[in-house]
């Protein structure tokens, strides 16, 4: 299974590169994944293993990621698996004439990934995908005339 969505946003790559990697910010703009923590390493690095909640339904899920490719400001990777389900999310930045354009491509592998289907998990974590990729929007967009864009 693979959920994946893309969105342009209008502010310099630098910035939105910044509301992205800055984890430590997190909990001031993003909404789904909430109650960020860096468990190992050094914020949106490689190796950095770090956990959050979400809410595909109303009780949270804690998953516990490990980024397993950062190359700042182009693209990041990682890694994790809870309920025998693996995921791996990519995330991609694409400098464009007046924007960047943010890609997220996330896929399932594993035995109980019919399960999930069964209970629509899949349309809702594309939900939160929208939901997050319109954060981040929001917050770089709002920045752009701001003091975080010096």
């Amino acid at each position: 299974m693979i959920i994946e969505e893309s969105i342009d946003i209008h502010a310099p790559l630098p910035l939105v590169w910044r509301v992205f990697s800055t984890m430590e910010d997190w909990q001031s703009w993003n909404t789904v994944c909430e109650n960020c923590c860096i468990i190992s390493g050094d914020s949106m690095a490689e190796d950095t293993c770090f956990t959050f909640q979400m809410r595909p339904y109303y009780l949270p899920i804690k998953v516990m990621p490990t980024i397993t490719k950062c190359d700042p400001g182009k693209e990041v990777i990682w890694e994790g698996s809870r309920f025998g389900v693996k995921a791996v999310h990519t995330f991609i930045f694409e400098e464009k004439k007046d924007a960047v354009r943010l890609t997220s491509s996330e896929t399932f592998r594993g035995p109980l990934l019919w399960l999930s289907k069964l209970i629509f998990i899949p349309k809702r974590l594309h939900r939160l995908t929208q939901q997050l990729m319109a954060a981040i929007k929001n917050q770089a967009e709002a920045c752009v005339d701001g003091p975080e864009a010096n």
